[in-house]
């Protein structure tokens, strides 16, 4: 009792009451009570989660494949009471120095909650196709892996672990409390910090209590708070929902009242500064087009005298051209009426001396 009023002081104090965190239980149970009524009867009865949606101001500088663990005092998979099926992934290289057979001798000897156990060169073999992985991926409730094959698995697994969020929680397998380790990763959430600012956590299950659910979502959205960068300074929103229902809001940031004041106050500066650049460009463009005006009409006044003297020339030529071909027909005029005369003389003296 004592941590439940721990947590709700905590999440009062961040920013997020108890009071809206049962509220919106409350409705998301209420929804998923009228569909059920709505909706045809399925044959295998599957427990629904309900999800924990965060929204992060600024993207993780450092992205990360693995998960944080974010401890949840009602574990979503409890090995000891619930038949969870649980995998683990091995490393069978020389160097491991670890068998399938020890691996496999340990967790009968202990008691510890793993169904199968997979070797990493049978993982490379004989999942290669994208229908086996898809198999391996739904036959199993959660996977846990060695801590030193972490980095080969993604590209190992493919895409459907990480649409499902079964990526394998990485085990210390040096060290012996096996069985400690497992427990503590079913007793928690993952939060998975990509390179995006919005996460998805798992935090309960419709086939627990409200107040169960209720101390789950404050328990996660205190860690959650703890493990992201800058803490509640990063943290734009918190909305919970189910699968297919909507998002409601439990938490939003108030924006920052003095970035928004200086914000306003630089877009009018900006303003006025567009105001002044404006103004100058009207008077700028205003000058440039007296001055080529001016020009304008000064090319057109020397256009016009050259215009002048060029037809006063062109003119005087014309008048020269006429009178040298009037002097020309002139000319040939003159000598024609000599030849004529000189012809008609010709003939008078002719008929004279025929006449004697």
């Amino acid at each position: 009792m004592q941590m439940v009023r721990n947590m709700g002081e905590a999440a009062a104090s961040s920013g997020v009451s108890p009071g809206t965190v049962e509220k919106a239980v409350n409705a998301l149970l209420k929804w998923r009570d009228s569909q059920s009524h709505t909706q045809k009867p399925q044959l295998l009865e599957q427990d629904e989660l309900l999800y924990l949606i965060v929204s992060l101001k600024k993207i993780p500088q450092k992205p990360r494949v693995n998960p944080h663990n974010v401890p949840l005092p009602h574990p979503l998979i409890d090995p000891s009471t619930d038949p969870a099926e649980l995998c683990m992934v091995i490393g069978d290289r020389p160097k491991s120095g670890l068998t399938k057979d020890a691996a496999s001798k340990k967790i009968k000897s202990e008691n510890i909650p793993i169904s199968r156990v997979v070797k990493l060169s049978k993982l490379k073999t004989d999942y290669r196709p994208f229908e086996a992985k898809r198999k391996l991926c739904d036959s199993y409730d959660m996977f846990f892996a060695d801590k030193r094959i972490i980095p080969l698995l993604p590209r190992l697994l493919g895409k459907q672990f990480f649409k499902k969020k079964k990526i394998p929680v990485p085990v210390d397998l040096k060290h012996n409390n096996w069985k400690e380790q497992i427990h503590k990763a079913c007793a928690s959430a993952m939060l998975f910090l990509s390179s995006g600012t919005c996460s998805v956590v798992k935090v309960g299950k419709l086939s627990m209590g409200k107040k169960e659910i209720v101390e789950n979502v404050i328990a996660a959205i205190n860690g959650i708070a703890e493990i992201v960068p800058s803490k509640w300074g990063n943290i734009r929103s918190f909305h919970l929902k189910l699968l297919d229902s909507l998002a409601l809001p439990l938490y939003q940031a108030v924006p920052d009242l003095r970035l928004k004041i200086l914000a306003e106050a630089d877009g009018v500066l900006e303003e006025k500064q567009e105001e002044v650049e404006e103004e100058e460009d009207a008077s700028h463009q205003k000058k440039k087009k007296k001055k080529k005006n001016k020009g304008r009409i000064h090319e057109v006044q020397y256009m016009d005298e050259n215009s002048n003297d060029t037809n006063s020339g062109a003119k005087r030529k014309d008048e020269i051209k006429t009178d040298s071909v009037s002097n020309k027909k002139s000319k040939t005029a003159l000598k024609k009426l000599s030849a004529i005369d000189i012809k008609v003389r010709d003939k008078k003296k002719k008929k004279t001396l025929a006449a004697q």
